[in-house]
């Protein structure tokens, strides 16, 4: 009788185990594509009026998009180089431009706007008046308070936001801002 070496038992058991693991996993892979387990039968079925769900409006990528280069044309209209940022509710950028010419530094700074306005549902030069009585609120992380971004508004309630940097004043990003919020309305 042969003797067979350490190594090839070894080998042939990993051989063997990768085997029926795979076979395993291509029947539950094949069960599972065919079974609905009750938790999806559920979900499937979610009642619309459970009030342990909610609703939400946002904006599409396209109308976010659209804002964004309404507001990038009236810049550009008014000779300048900034760039744009829209967030959605939660302050998560859906769409950023950096118009030709632009400082490095604005991109950032119209993320941070619009997070800013997205977050107290007002415009942030308004917010920038706050400061006076609240001189910590410029330490929340991720916010900016200069003028410069304006919230998107369905129903009174902020849906998003669009913030503008890279004009000589934040008057001016702020006006181009209200632009692409005007876009939105067509």
């Amino acid at each position: 009788m042969k003797k067979i070496s350490m190594r090839t038992r070894v080998l042939t058991g990993a051989v063997a185990a990768a085997a029926l693991g795979a076979g395993t996993l291509g029947a539950v892979s094949a069960s599972a594509d065919t079974a609905q387990t009750p938790a999806v039968q559920a979900a499937v079925k979610a009642d619309p009026q459970n009030k342990n769900l909610t609703e939400t409006t946002e904006l599409t990528v396209e109308a976010a998009t659209k804002a964004a280069q309404a507001t990038l044309d009236a810049a550009a209209k008014a000779g300048q180089h900034v760039s744009v940022a829209v967030v959605d509710r939660d302050g998560i950028t859906r769409v950023l431009l950096k118009g030709d010419g632009a400082g490095p530094q604005s991109p950032v700074s119209a993320e941070r706007k619009a997070f800013t306005a997205v977050s107290w549902n007002a415009p942030t030069s308004e917010l920038a008046k706050r400061l006076a009585q609240a001189p910590n609120l410029k330490d929340i992380p991720g916010t900016l308070f200069l003028a410069g971004g304006s919230p998107v508004q369905a129903k009174g309630a902020p849906i998003a936001a669009i913030g503008v940097a890279g004009a000589p004043s934040g008057d001016l990003d702020e006006q181009f801002a209200q632009a692409g919020v005007a876009a939105l309305g067509k």
